[in-house]
């Protein structure tokens, strides 16, 4: 807090708003009150009052005033997350002491101590966030860390990143790719944790939308397309059940909502599919009102079996064992009479509002004993992978905490009978682990359902392990390849390190023998230069390859030798080039040449002006599609198209790096394209695809892979293309071959 800032200069309780202000404020008073078991409507106004002061005059990008993103977030933390009076203040004043005269302490004197915490905690994120050169993983990191103390101030940052995302149109592109990287591997990972199924399924569409406009926009004009048929079979899929409801008295409510894009989206990356195979595109929800319970689902299960033949292993049963965020329901996907997979959901009111509302639900329900036990056990969870982290394993920290976040998970037992929740793919060393870390470090076998099995062998739900422990540390560092737990793998991870450590200290103990006996001296800088001269990212690494015998120690000697000699290297310019400069240094020269070359934005024109380019072999991007470029380390840039995964974790890792390109009108050049084609084989079926492609379009083909069974025919062809407009003729033109069901542009 700077100690320069004024105090507030007004007293709200006696400020006047004018008639746009007062309409803003009576809606936030009526989302308040339609959500909120209780709130405080005076102090909410003033709030509003001290927020709309502050901001006075300052606008977003959008052109809009600024204190209407406050009032957004403090809407979305009523209504969409559900929390109380405190968040909603909270978010009204979330910005005001990191952009406005307003100080902690005037939030303290006005708002009390609560509301203060809570900013407080919204501030250094927010500062973290905004601080030149930190990375994502860091930032990451200490949003957990916040997180633990009190996770409104996690959920109001979510609030906060909603409302950004939504209004991301408004940034200049390359802003947009950061942020919406950031929001796909970070917040909605982590919104899925939370439970915040609605929040982090817009999370993820809004990323996509921004990431990949054209993907985006041509699935949501696939589903608009199927509304209708889809609400058709909703209605004639839940007819027979309804009946059952009325005729049993249930109190319920029908949902079909479809999947959310970017899930339809990877499930068609995952599986190669277009999207007119992807069946399950939607699911059925079957809400009961109070006062029906947990049992009244397993009626209404009997009923859909009864009507509907399910598929035995698509059931899941998260009423009796509840997923570690809280989500209870009954999953079950039956056939209906069309022969088709229909996914059903069943659960109660309370159950369902946890579903969409994730943890931040159990404010509203505090109902005895548990009350809260959701929050506690996802709190402990937090802690207890912050143990001991380490600022220069950021980056493993996140991915392994990404991991845990996403994946699917299994429920097994211990000897006593307790439950334990563990990510899918699990070996009994991550069990080990989650139970104690001592055991985990001093396991020598397990025994699962009694038997014993390798430490290395993958659990599944159900699975009773029991683990056997020596008196001594027993790590294996090739375990690290065997793990999925974040426990697990950092604590593997430092035991190597000290293990390396201690080569690379007796590697630098065999130097400094020889250069005493050689009176060899050299500073620790100099040194550095000649590891990279000789080919080790680092000092260190050259010492570990000295301890380890990788390298001779005269080796080295006979290095040092020489660059005392000669006082440098010859070649000692390249040398730092590709090694020493530092990544700041490196991108403002590298913009200096673009801004000489290409003023605002790169053109790819032949040779890109004087800039070198090539293209991605991870995505093959083509004229038309979109791109971006990512300057590598030796200046060259690498085009992208903009839904390369790959591309999302560059933009993650450094987000600098990034320049926007654009297509020439006419490129001229050939470039690299593939389709998938799916059909009924026939005699002579390659002849006239090959005809089509070579013949009538003309177009080189670089090769064709086909395998046939049972009649049906599968193939990859991949040719030579102008653009996208091109290979899009050549996909339409495909398809109208006899025989022929699909063809589509392969990833």
């Amino acid at each position: 807090m700077s100690a320069e800032k004024t105090k507030i200069k007004f007293d709200p309780d006696s400020y006047e708003l004018a008639a746009p202000q007062k309409k803003d404020l009576k809606q936030l008073l009526a989302v308040c009150e339609q959500n909120l078991d209780q709130f405080e409507p005076e102090t909410v106004e003033r709030a509003f009052k001290v927020t709309y002061w502050s901001h006075d005059g300052i606008t977003r990008a959008s052109g809009e005033p600024y204190y209407l993103h406050p009032v957004a977030v403090a809407e979305i933390v009523a209504e969409e997350i559900g929390m109380d009076n405190v968040s909603v203040i909270a978010a009204l004043l979330h910005d005001t002491v990191e952009d406005t005269d307003v100080t902690l302490d005037d939030i303290r004197r006005e708002f009390g101590d609560t509301v203060s915490y809570l900013i407080d905690g919204l501030t250094k994120i927010s500062g973290v966030f905004k601080t030149k050169g930190t990375k994502q993983a860091e930032t990451f990191m200490k949003l957990l860390i916040t997180m633990a103390e009190d996770l409104r101030v996690v959920l109001i940052k979510f609030a906060d990143r909603l409302h950004n995302m939504r209004t991301l149109h408004h940034l200049p592109r390359k802003k947009q790719l950061s942020i919406a990287t950031e929001t796909l591997e970070l917040y909605a990972p982590l919104a899925h944790r939370f439970g915040l199924f609605k929040i982090k399924s817009e999370l993820e569409d809004l990323s996509f939308k921004a990431l990949d406009p054209t993907g985006f926009k041509f699935i949501a004009r696939k589903l608009r397309e199927k509304k209708e048929a889809r609400e058709a079979a909703i209605h004639q899929f839940m007819v027979p059940i309804q009946q059952q409801l009325d005729g049993a008295g249930f109190n319920f409510e029908i949902k079909g909502r479809p999947k959310h894009i970017y899930s339809i989206y990877k499930k068609m990356m995952r599986q190669q599919k277009p999207f007119e195979e992807i069946y399950d595109l939607f699911a059925i929800r079957i809400i009961l009102d109070e006062p029906h319970s947990k049992e009244d689902c397993w009626r209404v299960y009997s009923f859909i079996t009864d009507a509907y033949t399910p598929i035995p292993e698509r059931f899941r049963d998260f009423i009796s064992v509840p997923k570690a965020n809280g989500y209870q329901s009954l999953h079950t996907t039956v056939i209906n009479n069309r022969g088709q997979k229909v996914e059903v959901q069943i659960r109660t009111r309370k159950m369902d509002e946890i579903a969409e509302r994730g943890l931040a639900a159990h404010w509203k329900y505090k109902e005895g004993t548990d009350k809260n036990q959701g929050l506690d056990r996802f709190v402990r969870w937090v802690r207890e992978v912050l143990e001991n982290p380490r600022p220069e394993a950021a980056t493993e920290f996140v991915e392994d905490f990404q991991l845990n976040l996403y994946t699917d998970e299994i429920y097994i037992f211990t000897p006593k009978g307790e439950l334990r929740t563990l990510p899918k793919g699990a070996t009994p060393i991550d069990f080990a682990f989650d139970v104690h870390s001592e055991i985990g470090e001093r396991a020598l076998a397990a025994k699962v359902n009694g038997k014993i099995v390798p430490l290395r062998q993958k659990l599944s739900s159900g699975d009773q392990v029991e683990v056997i422990t020596g008196k001594q540390i027993n790590l294996n560092p090739d375990w690290i390849n065997d793990v999925v737990t974040h426990k697990a793998k950092s604590r593997i991870r430092q035991f190597i390190k000290q293990k390396e450590r201690k080569i690379s200290d007796s590697g630098r103990e065999a130097w400094e023998k020889k250069a005493e006996r050689f009176n060899l001296e050299i500073s620790e800088q100099d040194l550095v230069t000649v590891s990279n001269k000789l080919k080790y990212p680092s000092m260190q690494s050259m010492f570990y390859a000295i301890g380890s015998g990788t390298m001779d120690v005269n080796k080295l000697v006979k290095a040092v030798k020489s660059f005392i000699s000669k006082g440098r290297f010859e070649d000692e310019t390249e040398a730092k080039t590709q090694t020493g400069d530092t990544p700041e240094e490196f991108q403002d020269q590298f913009y200096d040449e673009v801004k000489k070359s290409s003023s605002n934005s790169l053109v790819l024109n032949g040779l890109l002006t004087d800039v070198k380019y090539s293209f991605s072999k991870c995505c093959n991007p083509i004229p038309g599609d979109d791109v971006v470029g990512f300057i590598s380390r030796d200046g060259d840039v690498k085009i992208h198209r903009i839904a390369c995964n790959n591309l999302r974790h560059l933009i993650q890792s450094d987000p600098d790096r990034i320049v926007d390109v654009s297509w020439a009108k006419q490129t001229g050049n050939q470039f690299v394209g593939a389709i998938k084609i799916i059909g009924e084989d026939r005699v002579g079926l390659i002849n006239d695809i090959s005809s089509v492609i070579s013949n009538s379009l003309k177009t080189n083909m670089k090769s064709i892979n086909v395998s046939s069974d049972s009649g049906s025919f599968e193939g990859t062809v991949i040719i030579f293309v102008e653009d996208l407009k091109h290979l899009e003729r050549i996909i339409k033109r495909i398809l109208k071959i006899d025989g022929i069901k699909q063809a589509y542009r392969y990833e």
